[in-house]
């Protein structure tokens, strides 16, 4: 009798589905990185090994912070920027220099909207949010002289980079976290976690669905910061970003300004936008959530149009009107 019973175990466990011959269970990760708040969701088979991963994740969005940082003066990024117009190829990592390729190429297919070298104008208009002033007109042209995605050079055959005016600086915010966020997967993904999300504040990394559902059910960020999503997604091993001005604007001399900043003027964008991209992967859907704000919708929904595997969902307000574009795909990801 014990053997027939050992037997029927043992033919139990051969029918019966992966999660059951090993649960996972659901861990929730939190720390503070990249001057903002990184959750983690993972579903492992016990806590030890869910934080293993987790920790070894978070090292790697820290060990991308001290390459990508434009706030920290030692970071590889600002190492580079202090050698502008000196006429120096400086070599790079591969981290580096994925980042700035990426960046490079998105630049020229967005005619500028999304720009690396943008940094002189992002850093004035940080101090113009602070003071709630418009910078002087000589000020912010001597800035826009030192902006250009044409006048960094890369080559990447020899993996190095070589800033050709002086004064110019890059930021990578519109890339680096997408950039970490889709890194810190592939580390997860080595500790055995292919079930995970990764929120780097809006910006959205999933890999496999959780146990049991056909996919991580993200809420899509509305145009008002004290509203509720009113829609939601369901997503696997793709990314979500939203961007606009709900929780960053400014307001100068009754206009509203967003955080982001246009390349081609140098000032806050003016229209009230949240725009939702899904795309591929995180440093896709972060960086091109960027470029459809500067671009518009028309010109955004053109530009998402030619990326493959790209929606994006675009609501903007003019005086009390609020006007809503998505891509013919973007339904297909929405809970039903």
């Amino acid at each position: 009798m014990t053997h027939l019973l050992a037997l029927a175990t043992v033919l139990a466990a051969l029918s019966a589905p992966p999660e059951a011959l090993n649960p996972r269970e659901r861990y929730e990760f939190a720390e503070m990185l990249m001057g903002m708040q990184f959750k983690l969701v993972v579903y492992a088979p016990d806590g030890e090994s869910a934080n293993k991963a987790a920790q070894a994740a978070f090292r790697r969005i820290q060990e991308l912070n001290d390459v990508c940082s434009d706030y920290q003066a030692d970071s590889e990024l600002s190492r580079l920027c202090q050698t502008a117009g000196q006429g120096k190829a400086v070599p790079i990592s591969e981290d580096l220099r994925i980042v700035l390729e990426q960046s490079q190429r998105l630049a020229e297919l967005s005619d500028g909207a999304f720009d690396p070298t943008v940094g002189p104008l992002t850093r004035l208009w940080r101090r113009s949010r602070r003071s709630k002033t418009l910078p002087a007109k000589d000020v912010l042209e001597s800035a826009r002289a030192a902006v250009g995605y044409r006048h960094l050079r890369l080559n990447l055959e020899h993996e190095t980079a070589e800033l050709l005016l002086p004064k110019m600086q890059l930021d990578l915010g519109g890339i680096a976290v997408g950039y970490a966020i889709d890194e810190a997967l592939l580390v997860l993904k080595s500790h055995g976690i292919t079930s995970a999300l990764i929120d780097g504040s809006g910006d959205i990394g999933v890999s496999d669905a959780p146990p049991g559902t056909d996919g991580w059910r993200i809420g899509v960020a509305p145009l008002d910061a004290e509203a509720e999503p009113s829609r939601y997604l369901v997503l696997k091993n793709a990314a979500v970003t939203t961007s606009g001005d709900a929780f960053q604007f400014v307001e100068i001399d009754g206009v509203r300004y967003s955080h982001i900043v246009d390349p081609k003027t140098g000032l806050g964008l003016t229209r009230p936008t949240s725009v939702t991209v899904i795309a591929r992967n995180c440093r896709e859907a972060d960086s091109y959530a960027t470029a459809v704000c500067v671009l518009g919708p028309k010109r955004g929904l053109k530009f998402i149009a030619n990326r493959k595997g790209t929606e994006a969902l675009i609501v903007t307000r003019v005086a009390d009107k609020t006007e809503t574009w998505e891509s013919p795909g973007f339904q297909s990801w929405q809970a039903k």
